[in-house]
């Protein structure tokens, strides 16, 4: 996150202004956001807006050097706890123990959805800030916050440009092509757990499938990238993955991209949409990707 590109500001830090706020998205405990922003003092203007979401059991907190990057350049930053994250986690099993929960009850939708929710509601906040520009806000995030990215775009409009990182996937593509052990092994306890209450011997496809459609109804179905992804269009969309990522694996992206090329060419914008998989890479976000996210905004966000 340091390779981002940073204006040098003399006396930084005492021209950053820094919030830290709570929206409530919902009734009970995870229905309270937390909210770190950053942007510059002294400005009158509506500026672009970036939201940066993190990865799995991490934090708003992990994402500050981004933050006060794309401060420096004039964004208002924004990150947030995503649910049973951070704040939002009472300890180190939080989010663990509530993927179960979701398996065995069925009343929450942790792994994306919920989190999705409250993006929604973070919009209906930030557009009417008014030092924001409500046609100007982006979203981008790593691995997990890379999945909420791309469906918080798919879902909601207000977010104009898009930037996931390590977090575009084919979930049926992986059922079908047996490519699914490195998505599973990211979250491996709710596996084991699905694997026991459904009697079976190991994880197979079976239980990764009834564990999606429990978990996140229609992930590996009318949800999945080759639907959602082309649904981003005409907005830009930069795509950016590992060549050998095995949580996304590359070969599960050629529908999603074929559709969404299909779908921007119609729209006369081809130059929207770009899938970048950065060769000899695996499940990590690299300066690589950073700069060309931090590019992506400046040439379609930035006003």
């Amino acid at each position: 996150m340091e390779s981002c590109p940073k204006v040098d500001i003399k006396n930084f830090k005492e021209l950053l202004k820094e919030e830290n706020l709570y929206l409530i998205t919902e009734a009970g405990e995870q229905g309270r956001l937390p909210v770190l922003i950053l942007s510059m003092k002294g400005s009158k203007e509506r500026r672009s807006a970036v939201v940066f979401l993190h990865s799995t059991n991490k934090c708003k907190e992990w994402l500050r050097p981004l933050l006060e990057a794309y401060a420096s350049r004039g964004y208002v930053a924004i990150a947030i706890d995503s649910r049973y994250h951070g704040e939002r986690a009472s300890n180190k099993t939080t989010y663990r123990d509530a993927l179960i929960s979701s398996w065995k009850k069925g009343d929450t939708m942790p792994f994306i959805y919920d989190t999705v929710w409250d993006l929604i509601k973070l919009a209906d906040y930030l557009t009417q800030r008014e030092d924001i520009d409500p046609t100007s806000i982006g979203i981008t995030g790593e691995s997990l916050g890379g999945m909420h990215a791309w469906f918080a775009a798919a879902v909601d409009t207000r977010y104009s440009v898009v930037v996931p990182i390590i977090g575009v996937q084919g979930f049926r593509w992986a059922i079908d092509n047996d490519k699914w052990q490195g998505r599973v092994d990211s979250i491996r306890p709710l596996f084991e757990e699905a694997q026991k209450d459904l009697g079976k011997r190991e994880i197979d496809k079976e239980v990764v499938e009834k564990v999606w459609d429990r978990i996140a109804p229609g992930l590996a179905s009318s949800f999945d990238s080759p639907y959602t992804i082309p649904a981003i269009a005409p907005r830009p969309l930069l795509i950016l993955n590992g060549a050998d990522d095995p949580r996304c694996p590359l070969e599960g992206l050629q529908i999603p991209k074929s559709r969404a090329t299909k779908a921007y060419g119609e729209a006369h914008c081809l130059d929207k949409f770009k899938l970048i998989a950065q060769p000899g890479i695996g499940h990590q976000m690299t300066p690589l990707m950073v700069k060309e996210a931090s590019d992506w905004f400046d040439k379609f966000l930035k006003k």
